[in-house]
């Protein structure tokens, strides 16, 4: 089999802007998921960040890349609208793309699933939250417990305003009451798609083992698959068609 091709994508500002984030994060969000990605049997990993050329995803990044993993915040709108449509097309094409914490609210997210807004409840007090696995055998889940604890974390909660998911992996309780659907796959033409809400920059979320195996499993669920080929528009009939 051969390795998967992963880049990891981060706007990269909160570590740049704020010191208490650059202390748990000191070369980026993005290094500390790349990291263990690259320990990984099978992955073969890049990063990329929003302040390079084209934002690092040049045409021949995309090309490249068998699955994008997604972090943005700060710095949604200034994402090329050209770049967020070649991205798009990867997707439609078979890229698996993996949407992390924030990242709900970035142009790519919401051109794939049709919502404009991603509206939801958030409190960032640093609450207890359990993320607890509701598919136990889902690819995505693979050698996790009954759920995940994390310490201290941003809160997101109900209503999240977002498309039905086709698979709801994991379902978040915080400390404070709410709930949230935490994790949640997509189809996209014969791409893949995975939010993952885990991740606030103030916390060391992507320091902990737990959450870095459930992005480890997803690269591989999302990597692309040849499939049946697909044919469009007009054909000649496969039989004899009376006049």
């Amino acid at each position: 089999m051969s390795e998967i091709k992963v880049t990891v994508w981060n706007e990269y500002r909160h570590e740049k802007q704020n010191e208490h984030v650059a202390g748990i994060y000191p070369e980026g969000i993005h290094n500390a998921i790349a990291q263990h990605l690259a320990k990984q049997d099978g992955l073969q990993v890049r990063t990329a960040t929003l302040d390079e050329p084209d934002h690092g995803l040049t045409d021949e990044v995309l090309r490249d890349t068998d699955v994008l993993t997604w972090w943005g915040h700060l710095a949604h709108g200034e994402v090329r609208d050209d770049i967020v449509e070649k991205v798009r097309r990867r997707v439609l094409e078979g890229m698996g793309l993996i949407v992390l914490h924030s990242g709900h609210g970035s142009k790519i997210f919401e051109r794939l699933l049709g919502t404009q807004t991603g509206a939801l409840k958030w409190r960032d007090d640093g609450e207890k939250e359990r993320l607890w696995v509701i598919e136990h055998g889902h690819p995505i889940a693979d050698g996790l417990g009954e759920y995940i604890e994390i310490p201290k974390e941003e809160m997101y909660g109900e209503r999240f305003e977002i498309p039905a998911p086709d698979e709801l992996v994991f379902i978040s309780w915080f400390e404070g009451g709410e709930v949230f659907r935490s994790g949640c796959t997509y189809r996209r033409g014969k791409g893949k798609l995975f939010y993952f809400r885990p991740g606030h920059e103030t916390f060391p979320i992507y320091h902990q083992p737990e959450i870095l195996q459930v992005i480890a499993n997803a690269v591989r669920w999302a990597a692309p698959v040849q499939g049946a080929q697909a044919c469009y528009g007009r054909v000649a009939p496969i039989e004899s068609v009376r006049p």
